[in-house]
């Protein structure tokens, strides 16, 4: 591992600045979550993961529920089930409709085998410990239970990448500037079954590809702005960055008519 990516590690896991910065509120993960609404095909995620919660009764936590996108859609298609939803950043936790509870990944305050289902969506690339906290997701769920993770894959956005890398070097007089940080590099699609599998014997991968196509910068901006967390390790002026990249997208949207972004990111179902 370089001294850089060791530095990104530890700044995508670094807890104070989860709860402190990225995560005290909701405004910089709606707008990464808002982007998807321009996506062609259009994934109900919240609703794929309900169908696949289809055979389970009793209890389901979900660790790293963030504002809530995923339980409150559990609790509203299947209020049967009792949810509880757990994270480490009590600001973004704030609005989140009840229970909820605040709680570290890697030492769950819950008893072994007491839900019957676990959600882990999008968060497991933020815990500094990835095998701890998949033991500690088979310690909880019971035997016959299921847990659920999603992730994006390695070449998600790679549009975004190279954006972000043509409007460094602008600013920065070069060719192409550093790369931009990446969340989910540390547990990506293409790396998770091999941590999923330790502990769990059936790994299926629901891959959710799509393109999304902008006629506007503005949605691209905030999703790149939402990263204002991690600016300091981005070795770039992160705001003039921003600004420049709101230009090459305008460029782009006014010579082509559109900017598209390839996506790919997927469910991983997992059983013992």
């Amino acid at each position: 591992m370089t001294d850089l990516s060791a530095a990104h590690d530890a700044a995508v896991t670094d807890r104070a600045r989860l709860a402190g910065s990225a995560y005290n509120g909701d405004r910089d993960l709606a707008a990464r979550q808002s982007l998807y609404q321009w996506q062609t095909p259009r994934y109900d995620l919240p609703g794929l993961v309900v169908e696949q919660l289809g055979n389970v009764r009793g209890r389901v936590v979900d660790i790293g529920c963030g504002n809530g996108k995923f339980i409150q859609r559990l609790r509203q298609d299947r209020g049967d089930l009792f949810s509880l939803g757990l994270d480490i950043a009590p600001g973004i936790l704030a609005d989140v409709p009840g229970p909820v509870a605040v709680a570290d990944a890697t030492r769950l305050p819950l008893a072994a085998g007491s839900v019957d289902a676990a959600l882990a969506l999008h968060m497991l690339y933020h815990v500094p410990d990835i095998p701890q906290s998949v033991r500690e997701l088979s310690r909880i769920v019971a035997a016959d239970g299921l847990m659920i993770a999603s992730t994006n894959s390695d070449r998600d956005k790679a549009e975004l990448d190279d954006l972000w890398q043509r409007a460094a070097g602008d600013v920065l007089g070069i060719d192409r500037g550093p790369a931009r940080i990446s969340l989910s590099a540390r547990f990506s699609l293409e790396k998770a079954p091999a941590f999923l599998s330790e502990e769990f014997g059936r790994v299926e991968v629901v891959e959710l590809p799509g393109t999304i196509t902008v006629h506007d910068p503005e949605p691209v901006v905030a999703h790149l702005a939402s990263y204002r967390a991690w600016a300091d390790q981005h070795d770039v002026p992160f705001d003039a960055t921003v600004d420049r990249a709101r230009t090459l997208v305008a460029d782009h949207i006014a010579q082509h008519g559109a900017y598209e972004i390839t996506c790919l990111g997927g469910l991983l179902v997992c059983c013992r």
